[in-house]
Order: C-alpha cells, then structure tokens, then sequence
C-alpha cells in the first residue's frame, strides 16, 4: 500500500511538473511571437519622387525637431500631413530657405501662416540647398506614409499581432482547468491511501508513532499549568511584550515616516531630479525665498512640456488641468480647473519650520531631510520630521561663522558685528538681533 502511495506522489509530481512548462511554453509564445513590425521606414523612400528619404532624415533631425514633430503640432505645425497636402514643392522650398522673403513679398499663402501662428516667424534655412530640401520633403513624406499605414493601436509595431500569433484564451483557461481537477483528483487519493492505510494499521495494532503521542498531549499541558514558575515566566515575558507594544505605538502616534499618497498625476523625481538633473529649486523656487518650498505652478511644467512628452496621458492631464490645446496651442480659462495634489509632509499647527532659513542660511540640502529624493518614482516621506528627530540634527549640525563660510549672509554677519559690539562694551538693542523685523510678531 506504501509503495503505491509513493508511485501516485511521484506521477502526481510529474504531471505537474509537465503541466507547467507547457502553460509556461505558451506564454512564452505569446509574448514573442510579434517581432518583424516595424521594419519599413526607409525602405518607401524611393516611391517619393526625386529627393533621397535617408540623407533628409538627418536633415529633418539637426534642422526641423526643435520645432516641428511629423505627426503632431509643436511650435509649428504637424508636418507629415501639412507637407503631404501641399503639392508645390517649388513653393516649400522657398518657405523653407527664405520665409521672410516670401511674407514681404506679399504671398497670401506665407502671410495667412503668419497670421495663424500670431506672428511667431521660422528659422530661415538659407544654407539648405534645393536638394536638401527635396531630401526633406521626401523623408517627412515617407515617414507620414508609414505612419498612416501602421495600425492605429499598435505602439512600435508588436501590440497588434500578439493577438494573431498566440494561442488562444480557451486553449489557456482549459489546460489551466485541466491542471485544477487533476491536482483535485490527487488530493483526493492521497487521502484515500492514508485512511486505507491507517485502517490496516489499526487492525494489525501498529498506530503510528505521532497518534499514540496525542494520547499523552493532555497530561503534558495539565503538567505545565500547573507549573507557578513558567507561568510567571510567560505572564511576565507577556506584560513586558504588551507594554513595549503601546510605548511603540503611542511614541509613533501621527509620526507618517513612509506615507506615500498616489498622486493625481505620476510625476517621476527619479526622472526628472535624478536622471534629467534638474536642480529641485527649478520647481521649488519657494525653498529658496519663502517659509514654504511651494507647489510648482502648472506653467512651469509647461516650460517643458508644451513641446516634450506631448503625447503622454499623464502630460495631457496638465493640458487639461489649464485648458490648453495642444492642436492650436491656445489657453482656454474656462476649461481650467485646479490639480488636487496630495500633500505629503505636514508639520502640525504649532510647529514654525522656514524652508529659506535652512536652505540658503543654513546650506542645507534637500535631501537631509526629504531622502534620496532623486530615486523616488513616487514621493514619500522619509524622515519622522518629530520635535526629537529636529533636535538632534540642531545639536550636531555646525554653524560655521567664517566669511568663506558665509560669505554675503546677512544672517551670520549681522550676530558677528553683535559679539564684536558686546567686546567693545557698546549696548546691543532687541533691533539689532532683528527684533524689529515683521516676522518676529506677526506669525
């Protein structure tokens, strides 16, 4: 009866082993069947008439994309369908070389861009030759092409034939169905052999070694109830645990180190402060100047991304958020709506913190207390921010009154003209420690 137990635990390992390379197998071939997509690009190029679509690449590169972008409006315009519809080339080239030249000389077409785009005038390319230009046309033509004909869903090529290449969502959710019930049928089995098994032990009076300590379980725990000195013990290692537990939770009572709220729109630090390196007073200036850093007004992501990231969800909620139109890059006040950020660090009411004074007296960085900012995708908050946690950092962080340590801080010059006064004996007025300034009073 054992060697038959044995032999179904090993089949049933096998037919699970088995089970599960074959849902990997297909899974695998699902996620790499689509590969050969995106492959057509510069091979139209020839079907456009006499400019080379490879050279006007680079040219489109270094000349064109700090403005314009093939599919979407920029500064300029969407330059895929704009230059396809428009069939003189003649007249796209002298727009392109020279567009000041034809707006003065009174060309209705070249005045009515100028006018749409409120006076906003191109770079003029007088170093592109005809040929250049033919080059260019070609490649922005080339390129809308591929575009019209890629599949309106597919991002880079893949998404769309993963759907035709992979087995289907029946053949996975039936083996998946097939592994249940054989994994059922085991079970049941192996309990089946274990009663049959334990009942010929019983009638030959062979109990196994583990019930025939059941019977004595009991007795043993009558023994130790009855023991007053592991009682204490245990009452005392108890007394000592619960009240560790509450001193724990009282001292972290409204302490939120790790609280990390989901924003209404997924700004990455490690983005922008880590890997971009933009200084965190370019959004924060308030750090610098004021009591608070301050939450960076939606324009000054717009300095940015009025031209980057334009076709990102998440940019388009800033869009949104100020009635921005990114097809005619016109503000409608009406449509604008405020973004209900979450706030993450809060001070309670009777805490007084100054951002300027820690930032630009002090020299502090940000990251001594808000973390390795620049490696959060999402921010939290790292330090505790209690009264201890300030304290302590106050006690050790040196205060260094050297003029090539404070050079040009009004702060610390002003307490060394004090002490230099106190030596000579001459008195020292509550005026000259500030106390004649706004924020002494007025809170």
């Amino acid at each position: 009866m054992r060697n038959i137990s044995l032999i179904i635990k090993q089949f049933s390992r096998s037919v699970l082993l088995v089970a599960g390379i074959a849902v990997w197998g297909f899974s695998a071939n699902a996620q790499t069947a689509p590969a050969a997509a995106p492959a057509a690009p510069a091979a139209a190029a020839a079907a456009t008439g006499t400019g080379d679509a490879a050279k006007g690449e680079a040219l489109f590169k270094a000349k064109c994309t700090s403005c314009h972008k093939i599919e979407s409006r920029m500064t300029g315009p969407a330059l895929g369908p704009t230059i396809t519809s428009e069939t003189d080339d003649k007249w796209l080239t002298k727009w392109i070389q020279n567009n000041q030249a034809l707006i003065s000389s009174g060309d209705k077409k070249a005045n009515d861009i100028l006018k749409e785009y409120n006076g906003a005038s191109m770079t003029v390319f007088a170093d592109l030759s005809d040929g250049d230009v033919a080059n260019i046309l070609a490649y922005v033509r080339t390129e809308w092409k591929t575009m019209q004909a890629a599949p309106k869903g597919a991002t880079g090529g893949t998404g769309a034939t993963a759907a035709d290449n992979g087995p289907s969502d029946l053949v996975i959710f039936g083996l998946i169905a097939v592994i249940i019930i054989a994994f059922i049928i085991i079970l049941v089995l192996n309990k089946v052999i274990g009663s049959l098994e334990r009942l010929l032990l019983g009638k030959q009076g062979l109990l196994p070694e583990e019930e025939e300590a059941k019977a004595g379980g009991a007795e043993l725990f009558k023994k130790l109830i009855k023991n007053k000195k592991l009682v204490f013990f245990f009452l005392l290692c108890a007394t000592i645990a619960g009240a560790s537990w509450q001193w724990t939770t009282l001292w972290n009572t409204n302490v939120h180190t790790g609280y990390q709220p989901v924003q209404p729109i997924k700004y990455s630090h490690q983005l922008h402060a880590g890997v971009m390196k933009i200084d965190c007073q370019y959004c924060h200036g308030g750090a610098y100047k004021s009591k608070n850093a301050t939450i960076p007004s939606l324009n000054v992501c717009m300095n940015c991304h009025k031209v980057v990231k334009t076709e990102s969800p998440e940019i388009h909620k800033i869009y949104d958020a100020l009635g921005y139109d990114p097809a005619t890059a016109k503000y409608d006040s009406t449509k604008a709506k405020p973004i209900q950020w979450i706030r993450v660090h809060n001070l309670p009411d009777l805490a007084y913190f100054n951002h300027s004074q820690h930032v630009k007296v002090g020299k502090i960085k940000c990251q001594t207390c808000h973390g390795p900012i620049e490696t959060m995708q999402e921010v939290r908050q790292y330090s505790p921010l209690t009264m201890k946690w300030c304290i302590q950092c106050h006690k050790r962080t040196e205060v260094d009154f050297s003029k090539d340590g404070h050079k040009g801080n009004a702060y610390y010059d002003n307490m060394i003209q004090v002490h230099d006064r106190l030596k000579r004996g001459e008195k020292v007025t509550a005026a000259a420690l500030g106390g004649i300034e706004c924020g002494k009073c007025h809170y």
